[in-house]
């Protein structure tokens, strides 16, 4: 399949996915998720593939977040709209895939960005990676599932400290929280990406399949989902959404 922001390469029963808009640090636009979702929908098909590996293009960004500017004068049904196929395009997507999705971090990894590592099941990050959600500093809330899987992998005093600051948090620290699994130099990244990957494929894709159903039947599709995309859609009728996405493009700090 051919892409305009995505490169996807297949080896050894291994699919390496590349986000590619390096320019934009890789930020999320509406196109990224339409090809991702397609992407996604392709690799499930795809016998020859046991594991992917989701990362992006260049040394300085997994993905920076969402392209804020698409959204930035949204109301509140289209806030939740955006949402709601977010999550079931994209997010849900590769959490209910039907082989592992191994997050390989390459540098930011912020707001949607580090919602799409978190939705994969297993991530590896370089030493030069920076994570975090800042909705908080542009007047919305995670609406990727990042107000939900946070929790998940490193509890709630942590999840809501990262949430409620907006700031970043280096490898070593993700991985003494439990966000990641483990930290490498840069140079090393895909090596480790791949060799997690090939420790997988010696073990059952059917039992891997059902291992990711049974766990996602405790862990996700909740009333906690349906509650962030009601509340992040109500973000966007408020002022201080407008006054952060506004902020955020004359490249100031906002006056909350």
């Amino acid at each position: 399949m051919k892409f305009s922001h995505l490169n996807l390469f297949i080896q050894d029963r291994i699919a390496t996915l590349k986000l590619n808009r390096p320019k934009a640090l890789n930020a999320l636009n509406k196109e990224m998720i339409m090809e991702l979702h397609q992407a996604i929908e392709f690799l499930d098909e795809n016998n020859e593939v046991r594991v992917v590996i989701l990362t992006g293009e260049g040394e300085k960004s997994f993905v920076a977040g969402a392209d804020i500017t698409e959204f930035k004068d949204f109301n509140k049904e289209e806030g939740r709209a955006l949402s709601a196929t977010g999550h079931t395009s994209l997010f849900n997507r590769i959490s209910n895939a039907t082989k592992p999705y191994i997050a390989a971090i390459n540098g930011f990894a912020l707001g949607g960005g580090l919602e799409l590592a978190m939705a994969c099941h297993v991530r590896i990050a370089s030493t030069n990676a920076k994570m975090g959600l800042p909705e908080s500093s542009l007047g919305v809330i995670p609406g990727y599932g990042g107000t939900q899987r946070l929790v998940q992998l490193i509890g709630k005093g942590k999840a809501l400290e990262m949430m409620f600051s907006a700031k970043m948090i280096d490898s070593d620290t993700a991985e003494k929280y439990g966000l990641i699994n483990k930290v490498c130099d840069p140079e090393a990244l895909m090596v480790e990406s791949l060799k997690m990957a090939n420790s997988f494929i010696k073990n059952s894709g059917d039992a891997q399949a059902a291992i990711i159903r049974v766990v996602n039947s405790t862990l996700e599709g909740g009333r906690g989902f349906d509650s962030e995309i009601k509340e992040f859609g109500e973000r966007f009728g408020s002022a201080e959404f407008a006054e952060g996405t506004k902020a955020f493009i004359e490249k100031r700090k906002p006056n909350f």
